[in-house]
């Protein structure tokens, strides 16, 4: 499938609703969706209302030039709030290619407070980017306030007190009526299910114990806390009820609980995620520096860190310091990386706090949310520290350079062996363990 297409401000696009939208919609968006796809991607959403006829059912046909002025922004950044739009479960987009490509851009509600609160990522992601005492206030808000019916007597009245039924004309069902509709979000299954399933005796589970909707909450599960096969293999038998299904409740709890017992009693942040998908570079190139960028953008910057500690547990400060990066200066975790090892390199192993968010202002001020623009920004500053050193130093007592592997612009030509191959391969097993 494509996923990288070079979209122009000519391109044209179609909104379609596939839902109904709500007022109270917009406030489940700025509340909810809004702190964690940010402010631009709401507001692209909006727009995409904004465009369609009175009575929101589609648009006529737009160009992107008129998202451009209507938002004033560039298109790269509509393109990045339109991916975030997708990720979260709130757009689908469908492309045609032509002379003038075509889109067509599906709108679904978002999903409900109580659907979103009882999410076992969206909640967690909404809690560590609010912060708690934010948090209680939006929870708050959406709280149903309960009514004490203790001295009341139910008198509803049912259908068939009402009712009766009588002999009509013939009937014909309709399909394409409007309706609610949600898309739902999901991890990316990383759970081997055979092998999680086959290590279960089927003499504790129930035939239908692993629905599709169980399934999605264990990798969701997994994802968030971080969990592997082996390890939600005891918590998924300690979840089972005496019918031999998972109780959901029980499952998110032990997860929970897992991972607080693993971490210090910490919730979970961003610091386990990798590089997003559309961020990511196309496979194919066989190059060394192709292979360092796949290492970058396929760990996580708490496995990179940790295999710079030869596999031991990195250090509160340094974890936390990179869960800062992530959190709040809201960096790409294969950025994180980038930066991660360049620091490292020239700065005799230290993570330096002052030096570390230095670099880090200047990246977020440049907009670097790939892999290579980090490493090729490392590349111009280095150079340019190079020759303010060279008009200051007589090239006789000129010391070693320090730079990370992947200054080597040789290594964007030479194909990896199959030494290194493995050697990389081995890497990546290690980091993922």
């Amino acid at each position: 499938m494509t996923k990288n297409i070079t979209i122009l401000p000519a391109d044209t696009y179609v909104v379609v609703n596939k839902t109904i939208l709500s007022p109270q919609d917009r406030k489940l968006l700025t509340m909810l969706y809004q702190p964690i796809i940010g402010y631009v991607s709401v507001s692209l959403y909006f727009s995409l209302i904004e465009d369609m006829d009175r009575i929101e059912i589609n648009s006529e046909e737009l160009t992107h030039h008129h998202l451009m002025a209507t938002m004033q922004l560039k298109l790269d950044d509509i393109v990045v709030a339109r991916k975030k739009l997708e990720a979260i479960g709130l757009l689908k987009t469908y492309y045609r290619k032509e002379n003038i490509n075509h889109y067509v851009y599906a709108l679904y509600s978002p999903l409900s407070a109580n659907e979103f609160f009882n999410h076992p990522i969206l909640n967690i992601v909404l809690y560590n980017n609010l912060g708690k005492k934010e948090y209680d206030k939006v929870q708050d808000y959406f709280k149903v306030p309960k009514v004490n019916l203790k001295d009341y007597e139910d008198i509803t009245v049912t259908f068939k007190e009402v009712f009766t039924s009588h002999t009509s004309s013939s009937f014909e069902e309709h399909q394409d009526i409007e309706k609610r509709t949600t898309l739902g979000f999901h991890a990316t299954e990383q759970i081997d299910f055979n092998l999680l399933i086959s290590s279960i005796p089927t003499s504790m589970i129930h035939a239908r114990c692993f629905t599709n909707e169980i399934k999605n909450l264990i990798s969701d599960l997994s994802l968030v806390y971080n969990i592997d096969t082996l390890n939600m293999q005891g918590l998924v038998r300690s979840s089972l009820n005496e019918k031999g299904l998972i109780d959901k409740q029980e499952l998110r709890k032990s997860c929970r609980n897992f991972y607080q017992f693993e971490n210090g009693g910490k919730l979970p942040t961003l610091i386990y995620a990798t590089q997003p998908e559309y961020l990511k570079q196309p496979v194919g190139d066989s190059s060394k520096r192709a292979k360092m960028i796949y290492t970058f953008e396929t760990v996580t910057p708490y496995d990179y860190l940790k295999s710079k500690y030869q596999g031991a547990e990195p250090t509160s400060r340094d974890l936390r310091l990179i869960e800062n990066l992530l959190v709040e200066q809201k960096m790409k975790p294969g950025v994180v990386n980038v930066l991660i090892s360049y620091v490292l390199k020239i700065n005799n192993q230290k993570l330096s706090k002052n030096y570390v968010e230095t670099i880090a202002g200047q990246w977020k001020r440049l907009k670097i949310e790939t892999v290579e623009e980090a490493m090729n920004t490392c590349e111009k500053e280095h150079k340019k520290f190079k020759k303010m050193m060279n008009k200051s130093t007589s090239s006789h007592s000129k010391q070693k350079e320090v730079v990370p592997d992947w200054f080597d612009k040789e290594n964007q030509k030479e194909e990896i062996s199959v030494e290194e191959q493995a050697q990389i391969a081995r890497l990546l097993e290690d980091l993922s363990k």
